[in-house]
């Protein structure tokens, strides 16, 4: 059973489907979900944030699109996770998450822009 702060998690088209095995096996108490599982292949990006509001998910995106607070502000959202790393692989992106799950507790996502990159990780929040 779910834990009640545990984070729900929307992994969009861009995230190689494998990351959803790997971040499912780090916190198997979270609720992660790849675009792929819900049908949503191809859907814009304007529909997949207003699914990830109406289900408090947090997007975990390679898109720039999400990290643009004109388009999605901020406070405006349940949380973005914008990966900027190089190159594009899994291990790469597992890498990025896995120091983003060892430098940042979940609790900080909520709410959050958060940028990875091949070298820090950046958040802003309102």
């Amino acid at each position: 059973m779910p834990e009640e702060n545990s984070p729900n998690i929307l992994l969009d088209q861009n995230v190689p489907y494998a990351v959803k095995t790997w971040l499912q096996a780090q916190r198997s108490s979270w609720t992660v979900r790849h675009v792929k599982d819900l049908g949503f292949e191809g859907q814009s990006d304007d529909f997949l944030y207003r699914w990830a509001q109406q289900e408090k998910a947090i997007v975990i995106t390679f898109d720039e699109d999400f990290a643009d607070s004109r388009l999605y502000p901020l406070g405006q959202h349940h949380g973005v996770i914008r990966l900027r790393i190089w190159p594009m692989t899994i291990e790469q992106t597992t890498e990025a998450l896995d120091r983003l799950l060892r430098q940042l507790p979940s609790e900080e996502w909520v709410e959050s822009l958060i940028i990875i990159d091949n070298q820090k990780i950046r958040v802003r929040k309102l």
